[in-house]
């Protein structure tokens, strides 16, 4: 860096500081270092030929001032720092309520790794922001261009895969309740703000404030909201000096700021030597931290260039988002209701310095554009002056005394007052006098001649709030939404992209105002008003797609097979705008957008065949397509043979059979890849049934779901060429110790036939007689529940054996594991409970009355049948027969008998065989009564 030329006006102000740091100052030579580098710096910005304009990031006074000098100075050019692949996005501001982001979105990643995908980049707009004024300014005045000048989204994460950025995605600022900029990476336009912590600590305790945000708007905000522009530059040129001169030199944030200097200084160049414009019609608005830059390069007479590398291969979309006050302090890590404050205190700029803000045309709230003759006629460009020495004037002179607004503090006590009561809080007119009279004694307290809004919040909070907070708002958060609270911003339907328009469009037959923001109810009746069909279809697709709460059903469902005739939904869709709009940089329309989901989700490297069953159903129950469910269906059959868990055996099982059930229904012959599942999944499941059985890391549940799924789809699987052997095999080879593994085993053996239901009874009994495994008789008892799912037809002996332990154990056994037994059928078998209370229901008796005389069917005993008298039933029966032999010939033709009866005597065949086998009318009698 060249020294400073010898006369400049900032020479009496380096030597009243060089004698300051003499005297001051221990080690004199760093801080004269420090002291004439600021001064250094300011002196050569403001020589600069193309004007350098500092800003801070939506500061009201930078807003009123940049308004200012755009009306004196008229450049014909705009230079702004922000990312210069954003600038054809710029106009549709005209269709947005403010504040909105302007985002850069990325899905289809390359060049980058792939853990960073999506990529986001947004900068926030408000209209209490210089960055506004000047974009305003530049597209409503004819024959100004506007000029991005900073970094592309692109480059931006160029840098941090090069290491030139310390910060990386999973870096970045994760306020989810109030960033509405989610993971993106925010554009930080004009951030000023001390990178030296123990500076900033020092200034906040000299200070007497809580955090930066309230030493800014004391010290900064005030003082120059309504200073001349000479003043204004050099003090945010001192400001932005100062706090890049005591940064750490070694930090990858400040060689990141140097490289983006070089960046902008290299388009700028660009493009002055491209079109010849004179550098004293260009106006370059940026970050007071880089108008004092140092960099060789500095200036539209630097010697070198910067190298800007080609982007990379991936595909970037420019989209409009809305953004809020609370979006945009959490982005740059300020206090909350800072954002709302600053708007409130542009508002009062605004009336007392007179000035005329730029809004763009045809915005909502900005008024009509005036004629450009007249325009032009009223405004005069200023010529240029010498720079002269303000910075000695401003540091010199004693802080302005700002008098005291009554009328205003008054106010604000008593609209807090009324809010607070609104809210739950004993609050009354002597709280509001507390109010107004402990915001002027903290003001005093801190050197203030005037209370600002962050002494009435702190006057708020100790005057109002009591220990509890009786509603859903604190004080705190009461004293912001009085300063303006957390206003969002609304992208217009022009502006939208073309999926969220056409989402728009097919849900207009609802007839709801699904822009604005809060909740609307849409109700479907689709038997008297068919075309809403397509909007349901429209909803569920939204539902699956967007936040919970975007599109909430209140009454109807969509399962397979099924489909309402009536809906409500709760819709959202202006509160979770944002959402919407990042669909649209997904694909042109849902249908699209839900099924590139439903691939990436299915061939995603740590997908389950759990998940890619879901994507299954998802494809048949949103989109109806045959050919993407077969095609993920396929997909699923490959990762059902690589997985060598059971984790998800309940989910496969679940939505296996709930497709077979669909396609068994719907078409006349199943898909050969559900075919194959079947078929490779019990070849699967019999291998992996052993080792579940007795690994600890597999539970009861997903061991039952493999039985379930082995016995449901036996079958299917059988009739495709399986071998039974397999499955037995698996049992035999399956030794299982846990209780609840034990008595699934056993329930599976009854369901193969491998053990009768007195066997199984037995067991129970023997169990229950063994004072050692009392204790454990629950666990078994899980085990039983457990086996409701492969075997429900088991639900009736559960009942038993619950009924047996209660019946035969005394109380000072059965009392201390019923807690046990109550816990662990609820956590292990919640869902199979009801199977269990529905066979109660049916076993035990319905009226209190019935109790003492019920007995128990499985204590019941049998009546023997009656022995028939010789001759009595068998002869009444032959008699029968004898007047009907055509029955015994029915039957035999019945049974497929195609021999000749032997004839004796005279008698007919069938009173033949009646009288040689006279049992055989006892078995004719039971096969035709069912006895």
């Amino acid at each position: 860096m060249s020294a400073p030329d010898e006369g400049t006006p900032f020479e009496a102000l380096r030597g009243q500081l060089q004698d300051a740091a003499t005297e001051f100052a221990d080690g004199p030579d760093a801080l004269q270092g420090i002291l004439l580098g600021i001064v250094d710096d300011v002196d050569r910005a403001v020589r600069e030929p193309l004007e350098i304009f500092p800003v801070c990031h939506h500061s009201p006074a930078s807003a009123v001032a940049m308004a200012r000098r755009l009306r004196e100075k008229q450049p014909k050019v705009v230079y702004l720092e922000l990312c210069e692949d954003m600038a054809p996005l710029l106009p549709e501001l005209r269709n947005c309520r403010l504040p909105v982001a302007v985002q850069a979105f990325a899905s289809d990643v390359k060049g980058f790794p792939a853990e960073w995908a999506p990529l986001s980049v947004v900068a926030p707009i408000t209209e209490a922001s210089a960055e506004y004024q000047a974009i305003a300014y530049a597209l409503d005045t004819p024959g100004v261009e506007l000029v991005l000048v900073d970094r592309s989204s692109d480059h931006v994460f160029q840098w941090q895969a090069g290491d030139k950025e310390p910060t990386g995605p999973d870096d970045r600022p994760a306020e989810e309740e109030a960033a509405l900029h989610g993971d993106a990476v925010g554009v930080e336009i004009g951030d000023l703000r001390p990178r030296f912590a123990e500076l900033e600590e020092h200034l906040l305790h000299h200070g007497r404030v809580r955090h930066w945000s309230e030493w800014w708007h004391q010290y900064v905000e005030l003082p120059l909201g309504d200073s001349d522009h000479d003043t204004y530059r050099q003090v945010m040129l001192l400001i932005g000096s100062l706090f890049r001169r005591l940064a750490p030199g070694d930090t990858g944030r400040v060689r990141v700021d140097e490289d983006r200097e070089r960046y902008m200084w290299t388009r700028m160049r660009e493009h002055l030597a491209a079109t010849g414009t004179d550098p004293g019609d260009c106006l370059y608005v940026c970050g007071a931290f880089h108008a004092s830059s140092r960099v060789e390069e500095f200036g539209v007479h630097g010697s070198d260039t910067f190298e800007i590398t080609p982007p990379s291969e991936s595909t970037w979309q420019h989209g409009l988002i809305p953004s809020s006050h609370a979006a945009i302090e959490a982005q740059f890590g300020l206090a909350a209701g800072s954002v709302s404050i600053a708007a409130t205190q542009w508002a009062k700029n605004l009336r007392r310095t007179r000035v005329q803000p730029f809004r763009l045309a045809g915005q909502a709230g900005a008024k009509k554009a005036a004629k450009p003759g007249r325009a032009a006629a009223a405004a005069v460009p200023v010529a240029p002056e010498a720079p002269s020495d303000k910075l000695s004037g401003f540091l010199q002179s004693p802080p302005a005394l700002d008098r005291l607004d009554e009328a205003e503090l008054l106010g604000w006590s008593v609209e807090i007052v009324r809010s607070a009561r609104r809210n739950g809080y004993l609050a009354s007119t002597a709280d509001a006098i507390a109010v107004f009279e402990t915001s002027i004694l903290l003001a005093g307290m801190r050197d203030r001649a005037r209370p600002t809004p962050y002494d009435f919040q702190d006057a708020a909070v100790t005057c109002i709030e009591k220990e509890t907070v009786p509603g859903r708002r604190d004080v705190r958060r009461l004293v912001e939404i009085l300063m303006g609270g957390d206003r969002i911003g609304q992208v217009g339907y022009d502006a939208l992209p073309p999926l969220a328009r056409d989402v728009h469009d097919r849900l207009a037959p609802l007839g709801l105002k699904l822009q604005q923001r809060g909740v609307r109810r849409a109700l479907l009746d689709m038997t008297t008003q068919p075309e809403l069909r397509q909007c349901s279809d429209v909803l569920w697709m939204l539902r699956h797609l967007m936040p919970h709460g975007a599109a909430r059903p209140i009454m109807g469902e969509r399962e397979l097979g099924k489909q309402s005739a009536q809906e409500s939904w709760d819709l959202a869709l202006g509160t979770h705008q944002r959402a919407l709009i990042e669909l649209g940089y997904e694909g042109v329309s849902i249908e699209q957008v839900l099924e590139q989901r439903l691939r990436r989700a299915a061939y995603a490297p740590n997908a389950t065949t759990a998940q890619v069953l879901g994507a299954v159903e998802d494809a048949v129950l949103h989109l109806r397509s045959g050919r993407l469910a077969d095609e993920l269906g396929i997909r699923a059959l490959e990762v059902l043979a690589t997985e060598r868990s059971v984790d998800g055996a309940p989910e496969v099982l679940r939505r296996v059979r709930r497709l077979l059930a669909y396609y068994r229904i719907s078409r006349p012959v199943l898909p050969s890849w559900i075919e194959s599942f079947a078929k490779t999944g019990y070849a699967h499941y019999c291998t992996l049934l052993p080792t579940a059985f007795t690994d600890e890391d597999a539970t009861v549940r997903q061991v039952a779901a493999m039985l379930g799924f082995l016995f449901s789809m036996e079958s299917l699987a059988l009739s495709l060429g399986c071998d039974r052997t397999q499955l037995d095999l698996a049992f035999a080879q399956s030794h299982p110790r846990e209780p609840s593994r034990v008595a699934l085993l056993w329930a599976a053996q009854v369901q193969l036939g491998q053990l009768s239901r007195a066997e199984l009874r037995q067991r129970c009994d023997g169990l229950l007689a063994d004072p050692l495994v009392v204790p454990a008789y629950p666990r078994y008892l899980s085990g039983f529940l457990h086996a409701l799912e492969p075997v429900p037809q088991l639900a009736d002996f559960v009942v038993e054996a619950v009924s047996n332990a209660f019946a035969r154990l005394p109380d000072p056994v059965l009392l201390p594991w019923l807690p046990k037994l109550i816990t662990t059928l609820r956590s292990e078998g919640a869902d199979l409970a009801p199977l269990l209370i529905r066979e109660a229901g049916r076993v035990f008796p319905g009226r209190l009355a019935t109790l003492d005389t019920w007995v128990p069917p499985w204590q019941a005993v049998p009546q023997a049948p009656a022995e028939p008298a010789p001759g009595g039933a068998t002869a009444g029966r032959a008699v029968l027969l004898t007047a009907h032999p055509e029955t015994c010939d029915s039957l035999a033709e019945l049974l497929g008998w195609e021999g000749a009866w032997e004839a004796e005597a005279a008698e007919p065949s069938g009173a033949v065989l009646v009288g040689r086998y006279p049992e055989t009318a006892v078995a004719l009698d039971a096969l035709l009564t069912g006895a």
